[in-house]
């Protein structure tokens, strides 16, 4: 490959401007002929980085040159320190996602666990977004469930309230948990403070990781209290420690020093990375999460530089210790900000041999194997995707997927959804419900198109046209696709089709897949896979279709059995149901919980309990 032209000397607009960049700390912004930033970098001197790239370099790689062709113009950010270069650097990449660099996607979609520790009587909450409020997060975790199952062993174990701060002040009497043992009832019975906090103390200890510590502190106090002659308690703090060591038992213990350490493993091409994170706390194998870099990627050293700076802008659980394949140029700088970020001093090491490079192997090895999986799986959803290409002729694969199916009951609270797959999977932020507006009788075709028209009248940059409408339907829907789109203008813009139920008394064994202009359903062939996807995708549509119907019939309902109760108005109808979620909830509630709920008392629960029997 040819080295990148010395661009540097150069009497163009852009080697003036690189002349008259400060020399101080900052950021710079790379733009391309349209504006667009398609890269942030920091530096300890703006104008010798900044024209680093444009000096001839044998070294440079393509990715670099590539990049370096497209600047068109120069941004720069002079900041006070490196330190603050470092974490506007990384504000910035989140904020405008340029095409060269590293871009972690925002962790809210994870959930963490949560303990307002400022409350007087904390509980266990699963959240997914992490304010620095001044409560105690840990994750976040990679997997939903295991975040449940631990959050259900804590309430088992631990005796903390499980009720909302609304309920906490408003019941009379103690719940089900209380009388379980699961709880200590601190919103009815008078509960020591300095003894629930002593539970919490417990738990954090847990969730860091400490269980052998703390089992070994829950023996102690069950032998004081034996020897107290308080065999009750003793029993109970028996039957928590025997759950501890259970779970003690289950966890892997991968490193003998008992540090809390987060070790990386990086694989990939120059265009794709995936990175590998091992939470390792006291010791034990917590979690593994994997992160695709779609974007180009930078040099190994880069990457983890740019990696680790977001990570842990995002992450509250920062270990002592992180491992790292490759050092990045600036590990003093980021020990340095992390080390702040924590309050206590933590390292970024490159083991080359022992236990820590058996754990950098580890991470290697867990980074690979899940590449090598992720691309099998979507080498197996492009087969399908161009299967489908082929049996529906279409003229472009099936990228993005759109499916309607309308709703409604006896004719009532019409509604429609569209819901969306890209490659081959849901792409939830796409969905959309639709409350069906001009059509008042059971109208399945009119429904349809008012639907129809109201998503494919509006495409542009936020509403992307999909490569094939898939209509929950036959030939009748697929017509009214078609017409649709004729008025539109938007013929042949992309593929339509319609997927039936099949008749089993006319001994059909398979949904039906119709295309305009033909009136036999399309032979799927041999390959099941083709008709399965279109028929989970329309079970999906009808899924969110119903959910949202019901859920409308529900608020509707509620509404006008309660308009009879004096004094239920609509900010009370609303709050019911917020808080049972629904009709059925809300008349299975007995008069206590009704009376619990603020600003409803005895006489009116007992109306609102009369007017839903």
């Amino acid at each position: 490959m040819q080295p990148p032209p010395d661009r540097s000397n150069s009497s163009s607009p852009l080697a003036e401007a690189i002349k008259g960049i400060s020399e101080r700390s900052g950021v710079y912004l790379m733009k391309d002929d349209k504006g667009e930033i398609i890269y942030v970098g920091k530096a300890i001197c703006l104008q010798k980085r900044v024209a680093s790239y444009f000096k001839r370099q044998e070294n440079q790689s393509a990715k670099t040159a590539l990049m370096v062709d497209r600047v068109a113009d120069i941004e720069t950010v002079v900041t006070a320190s490196e330190k603050e270069a470092l974490i506007l650097e990384s504000n910035l990449i989140k904020r405008h996602r340029p095409r060269y660099n590293v871009v972690l996607k925002d962790d809210k979609r994870y959930p963490s666990i949560r303990i307002d520790i400022k409350s007087s009587f904390p509980k266990i909450e699963i959240v997914r977004q992490t304010p620095r409020d001044g409560a105690i997060y840990f994750g976040p975790f990679s997997s939903a469930h295991a975040v449940r199952q631990t959050v259900k062993l804590i309430n088992k174990t631990f005796p903390l309230r499980k009720c909302s701060d609304r309920t906490l002040g408003s019941r009379t009497r103690p719940c089900i948990h209380h009388q379980m043992g699961q709880c200590l009832g601190p919103c009815c019975l008078a509960v020591d403070p300095k003894t629930y906090r002593g539970i919490v103390r417990e738990v954090v200890l847990f969730l860091k990781g400490r269980t052998p510590e703390l089992i070994r502190r829950i023996r102690r106090h069950m032998l004081n209290a034996s020897a107290a002659q308080d065999y009750e308690a003793a029993a109970v703090l028996r039957d928590r420690m025997v759950a501890l060591e259970r779970t003690l038992e289950r966890q892997v213990t991968v490193t003998t020093d008992f540090l809390d350490r987060d070790v990386l493993g990086i694989t990939g091409s120059s265009d794709f990375r995936l990175v590998t994170v091992m939470t390792i706390r006291r010791g034990y194998l917590q979690g593994v999460r994997h992160f695709e870099l779609i974007q180009a990627a930078p040099e190994k050293g880069e990457l983890v530089a740019q990696f680790l700076g977001q990570y842990y802008q995002q992450a509250h659980a920062i270990p002592v210790e992180v491992l790292v394949p490759e050092l990045p140029e600036n590990t003093a700088l980021l020990e340095e900000t992390l080390s702040e970020w924590k309050q206590r001093r933590v390292r970024i090491r490159q083991p080359q041999r022992g236990e820590k490079h058996r754990l950098l192997v580890m991470a290697q090895s867990n980074a690979e194997n899940t590449l090598r999986e992720r691309l099998q799986k979507a080498s197996r959803e492009t087969a399908v995707l161009e299967g489908l290409k082929g049996r529906l002729h279409m003229a472009r694969l099936p990228a993005r997927i759109e499916c309607f199916d309308n709703s409604n009951l006896a004719g009532t609270n019409p509604v429609s959804a569209m819901v969306v797959f890209v490659n081959g999977r849901p792409h939830k932020s796409g969905y959309r419900h639709y409350t069906i507006r001009t059509v008042s009788c059971p109208d399945d075709y009119a429904s349809m198109a008012e639907v129809l028209f109201r998503r494919y009248g509006k495409i542009g940059p936020a509403n992307p046209q999909p490569d094939l409408l898939l209509v929950d339907g036959g030939k009748g829907q697929v017509s009214i696709a078609v017409a649709v789109l004729d008025q539109l203008g938007l013929k042949g813009r992309f593929a339509i089709a319609g997927i039936a139920k099949r008749d089993a008394q006319k001994g059909e064994t398979a949904d039906k897949i119709y295309l305009p202009n033909r009136a036999n359903p399309v032979n799927m062939g041999m390959d099941g896979r083709l008709l399965l996807l279109l028929q989970q995708i329309r079970d999906e549509a009808h899924r969110f279709a119903v959910t949202f119907q019901r859920g409308q019939r529900n608020r509707k309902m509620v509404k006008s059995a309660l308009d009879s109760v004096n004094g239920v108005g609509a900010k009370r109808k609303a709050m019911l149901i917020k808080h049972f979620g629904g009709i059925k909830k809300i008349r299975a509630a007995t008069v206590d919980e009704l009376g619990a709920l603020p600003g409803i008392n005895k006489s009116m629960a007992e109306a609102i309990k009369k007017a839903l029997d």
